[in-house]
């Protein structure tokens, strides 16, 4: 990159930044440590001037002491000191979309880390954001230092995207991951996310696919030029994933990976969030650990497969800063892909028949016939079973409320729609052959 000497052509850029956990914090470092070197590169210097956060005497291993301090971040946002408002408070509401609001609605350039913000005000923010004039950058909202946004925006040039897909969430993988080669259950391999900070005290909006669903909803409106629409993906998370389901998995050939998956149709866009088998040999059931990965299939590059570390302070502030020097430079693109007035309402996609199958398990009672009903109600909706397995070693501990004992059955289903197999599965339970709750995960080709 030309180096431009000592920066003094232009102005400092001065920076607000709100919220100072790992990401901001890092930041923060980051700017103060290297930034002889950015000014270099930049031709520009970048100079935190201002900071907001709910606590000032926290130690969060930077200094502080020189800044202008605020308890307001709208305050902050709306500040003359600054250039550039740095949001990194979370929430899709609250002040953080309250001082998101204050800055554009004075032109004033915004990056964010935020997908629960974007996901739920995205396309107003996108227009605030065009009608004053000032840049939004959010690279850091989605699959945290991947520049997956960037790509979208910029390098596809007039590729057609037909598919988006990924592994979008640390957690998720890491417990995945850790049960695939460890033999350990979902509620161990939990606890110890936990207690290495991957997976917060309250883990219900990672691993129940919540976090994944706001990412996929920004990731498709970028790749189709619709609305955001984080309210009509279909989403499963990973609890009710057990070792039978990771062995079973392993024997057929596959990994079990948390996707976020949307694809254009000519009825509309897809949207879902669900466990899902992944063969082998596929890239993407090589990205293992706190790692994610975002493929992306278009008619010029086919499959374009982005990976890298998906979360923490490092990563995270790689993206946010990416963003800071595309302002300073004077970069402009619009935040959604196209001008908002252009995007289009979302139109949600009927469900379709699906290439790859289904695994199925479930606890029927071990009676005479039972067998042959839950056979014959699948027939009925015409569900065709490519296997059946029964062996002792996947059994799960369970007795019918009449006492009768239970047997493991697991279930590969060819192609066949979603909805045929619930409705099938649903009539299954109640004609009482089975016990609990089924297990029902798509199978993917890839």
């Amino acid at each position: 990159m030309q180096d431009f000497g000592d920066g003094a052509s232009l102005p400092p850029l001065r920076v607000g930044v709100a919220g100072l956990g790992n990401v901001g914090a890092t930041l923060v470092r980051i700017l103060q440590k290297d930034g002889d070197e950015l000014t270099k590169k930049l031709g520009r210097q970048l100079v935190v001037t201002a900071v907001a956060a709910r606590s000032r005497s926290r130690d969060r291993g930077i200094d502080i002491s020189g800044l202008d301090w605020f308890d307001d971040p709208v305050a902050l946002a709306k500040s003359d000191g600054i250039d550039l408002f740095v949001e990194l408070i979370g929430g899709e509401d609250g002040p953080a979309f309250a001082a998101v609001k204050a800055a554009l609605e004075i032109g004033r350039p915004v990056v964010t880390a935020n997908k629960a913000l974007l996901a739920k005000h995205g396309v107003v923010l996108a227009r605030l954001a065009e009608d004053s004039g000032a840049q939004l950058g959010f690279e850091a909202a989605v699959a945290g230092g991947i520049p997956v946004i960037k790509t979208l925006r910029e390098g596809l040039g007039s590729a057609s995207i037909a598919k988006v897909f990924g592994i979008m969430n640390g957690t998720c993988n890491y417990i995945l991951t850790r049960m695939g080669n460890e033999d350990i259950s979902f509620a161990d391999c939990l606890k110890d996310a936990q207690a290495l900070g991957y997976a917060e005290a309250d883990p219900t909006f990672d691993v129940e696919g919540f976090d994944t669903a706001h990412k996929l909803s920004i990731l498709a409106t970028l790749c189709f030029g619709y609305e955001i629409a984080p309210d009509k993906i279909r989403v499963e998370g990973i609890s009710k994933i057990t070792q039978h389901d990771i062995k079973v998995a392993a024997e057929l050939g596959y990994k079990i990976k948390l996707l976020g998956i949307a694809q254009r149709t000519d009825e509309g866009i897809e949207q879902r969030v669900h466990p899902t088998f992944v063969p082998k040999g596929s890239a993407i059931a090589g990205v293992d650990g706190v790692m994610n990965a975002v493929a992306l299939e278009t008619d010029h590059v086919h499959e374009l497969l982005l990976a890298g570390p998906g979360a923490g302070g490092p990563p995270t502030a790689s993206s946010v800063l990416s963003d800071i020097l595309d302002i300073a430079r004077g970069t402009r693109v619009p935040p959604l892909g196209v001008p908002s007035e252009e995007l289009l309402p979302y139109k949600q996609a009927p469900m379709r028949p699906h290439d790859g199958g289904y695994y199925i398990r479930l606890n029927a009672k071990d009676v005479p016939g039972a067998l042959a009903a839950i056979a014959t109600r699948m027939g009925e909706r015409g569900i065709s079973i490519d296997s059946v397995i029964q062996r002792s070693d996947l059994s799960a501990k369970a007795v019918a409320p009449d006492g009768s004992p239970t047997r493991t059955v697991v279930m590969i289903t060819q192609q066949t729609l979603e909805s045929a197999v619930r409705e099938s599965l649903a009539q299954i339970a109640a004609d009482g052959f089975i016990v609990g709750e089924p297990q029902l995960i798509r199978i993917e080709t890839l």
